[in-house]
């Protein structure tokens, strides 16, 4: 009995995040538009193509969720900004801890375990917070050596422009809020 109480509460709670009117389409198209096409463009205007570090794959599962699922708890900016910051910090101090690439694995383990439960404990639970953490440890040679600059950038800062286009362009119109509003 209650197990399918559950379910049913489950099931309504996923069915009304994804409830859309038709012009949320538009207007997750251009959040995700602009905050990829930006971090992109910055990208491209201070580095050669080759050195494509700034675009890295999490920002578009994060781009996902803040601005298709922006009623999401885990889409909201202290998820966003804190999964991020917190992931990478972590990946970055696990790719120190274990620079032999032949422990690669239990490097890229520990780092996504460690940053799932420290997102967890910091009620900052971010799914792509896990791939920050990653790419921290299995990404180019570029990514590694930044070290802890990578927190900084690209993380921050693509995370910065990912949350202030998820502000201005989820507020828009009149039936979408983010952050959402607690009741």
């Amino acid at each position: 009995m209650k197990k399918n109480r559950t379910y049913r509460k489950v099931k309504f709670i996923f069915y009304r995040q994804t409830l859309l009117e038709p012009t949320d389409h538009i207007w997750t198209f251009i959040g995700a538009f602009l905050g990829i096409g930006i971090i992109g463009w910055l990208q491209h205007s201070r580095f050669s193509p080759l050195e494509n570090f700034s675009l890295i794959g999490s920002f578009g599962a994060s781009a996902v969720l803040v601005y298709g699922a922006t009623n999401s708890p885990l889409a909201q900016p202290k998820n966003l900004v804190g999964g991020h910051l917190i992931s990478a910090c972590i990946g970055v101090s696990i790719a120190y801890l274990i620079p032999n690439p032949e422990w690669n694995w239990l490097a890229c383990a520990l780092a996504v375990s460690i940053s799932i439960v420290a997102m967890q404990i910091t009620k900052t639970l971010h799914p792509p917070g896990g791939a920050t953490a990653l790419i921290a440890n299995i990404g180019t040679e570029k990514i590694k050596a930044l070290g802890f600059m990578y927190v900084i950038d690209p993380v921050l800062s693509g995370v910065t422009i990912l949350l202030i286009i998820a502000l201005i362009v989820n507020n828009i119109p009149k039936h979408r809020s983010y952050p959402l509003k607690k009741n």
